[in-house]
């Protein structure tokens, strides 16, 4: 019997691992200069961590997390997001006592959600983010956002849009949720049964909802914007003031909602507006989570953030047209004629590899010409031909598969003329 891939996972194959890799280091370009430091957490951490930070009334602690116990029958968690497992490092760790301050974080590795699989959203998925923990300045939440931008313009993109909210601080948040409450409580029973759930344990979450999204009350539900106090209002606009400085285009949207019960402040979403990207246009997420790292048993330390799926934003480079500008060339394919020249290449070829250069042979005991199509398959800049004849004479024919020059030099010589292009 045949085993196949489990559902909502995928195999990411040579000509596309390229694309990964070239994202990866970008990613890491930028938050080198942005003064951001990277750190690894364990894929699995104690349940508790999720149910503590994440919040049990969202879909992904009631719905998606993969739970299990391990043989010391302690409840485990693969980890469905990154910003959890982060705060939880910086409090263990007591990153709160470093000299440098705020603690500028980021993190990129795999996440595990159980939803139903669909374009661009995996059970197992890849996921980029950033933490900056210490400060409250609206400047340091300007900066993540920009950050978030940087990426997605650094890779070609332009049909972004940035969408930004206040959530407030507590004490707006409790007024508001009052509102939404008397907004909701009448009708209630026309709602799904997770928004019936939510009402009262955490009725902002019902404005997320992607089942009732077209019922009439959503339209008309109070805005957090109308309940914000003074301290909130005046931060908001500080954050709004510090994107018109950068000059990175947003609108404020008082429905935008995000799905983790830890966010206050400022929340934000960018998303593709590229024609036929789908329906889901959401590619990164984040906001401010003041309060989480005392939910997990920490002191105070405000915090801002963000994650974005890497699937997402390959899709959205599709939905856009965008190559990516790979380097797949090999530097050189040596090619081989008669036994004694064929013997000679494995010791050649090390020696190729070794001075640093990218380098490749036949394994086949194909004919001169297949070799030649090898070369041409893996994009080689130059084939060297080596056959009886030279090899008696210490030379090798060295060929441009770009110009179709060819040269004659000492096999002593290779590394240098393959290193020096102006030879060609």
């Amino acid at each position: 019997m045949q085993i196949n891939i489990p559902r909502g996972t995928q195999d990411i194959l040579p000509g596309e691992v390229e694309k990964w890799q070239y994202i990866e280091k970008k990613l890491k370009e930028i938050c080198d200069r942005f003064q951001y430091n990277e750190i690894r957490t364990p894929i699995f951490e104690h349940t508790e961590l999720f149910l503590r930070s994440v919040g049990d009334t969202t879909d992904i602690v009631q719905k998606e997390m993969y739970t299990f116990e391990d043989r010391g029958e302690r409840s485990l968690t693969l980890r469905p997001e990154g910003t959890a497992s982060v705060v939880r490092s910086f409090v263990e760790n007591k990153m709160h006592g470093y000299a440098s301050q705020p603690i500028k974080l980021y993190y990129l590795g795999p996440m595990f959600r159980y939803e139903r699989p669909q374009a661009g959203r995996f059970r197992q998925f890849v996921q980029f983010g950033v933490e900056a923990i210490g400060s409250n300045d609206p400047a340091i939440d300007a900066e993540v956002m920009a950050l978030a931008y940087t990426v997605y313009e650094s890779m070609g993109l332009s049909k972004l849009k940035l969408v930004v909210n206040s959530l407030g601080d507590k004490e707006s948040r409790t007024a508001h949720r009052d509102a939404l409450i008397g907004h909701f409580k009448p009708s209630i029973g026309e709602f799904c049964r997770d928004c019936q759930n939510r009402l009262e344990k955490n009725p902002m979450r019902i404005l997320d909802c992607k089942k009732d999204r077209e019922h009439p009350l959503m339209k008309t539900a109070p805005s957090i914007l109308e309940y914000l106090n003074e301290d909130s209002r005046q931060y908001f606009e500080k954050v709004q003031k510090y994107l018109t400085a950068l000059n990175i285009p947003f609108v404020v949207d008082s429905n935008l909602v995000r799905g983790l019960d830890y966010y206050k402040h400022t929340a934000f979403e960018i998303m593709s507006e590229a024609e036929g990207f789908g329906a889901i246009t959401t590619l990164c997420g984040g906001g401010r989570y003041d309060g989480l790292t005392e939910d997990i048993g920490g002191p105070a330390a405000p915090g801002i953030g963000f994650a974005m799926s890497i699937e997402r934003l390959l899709a959205s480079l599709k939905a856009e047209n965008i190559e990516l500008p790979l380097d797949k060339q090999v530097d050189v394919y040596l090619v081989s004629l008669g036994e004694e020249a064929k013997d000679y290449t494995v010791g050649l070829l090390n020696t190729l590899r070794k001075a640093g250069l990218s380098a490749e042979r036949d394994y086949l005991n194909r004919k001169i010409k297949a070799q030649f199509k090898a070369a041409d398959r893996i994009h080689a800049k130059y084939v060297a031909v080596l056959g009886e004849d030279e090899l008696q004479n210490n030379k090798i024919n060295v060929k441009s598969l770009e110009t179709g020059e060819q040269k004659e030099i000492e096999i002593a010589k290779l590394v240098d003329a393959l290193k020096d292009f102006a030879a060609f």
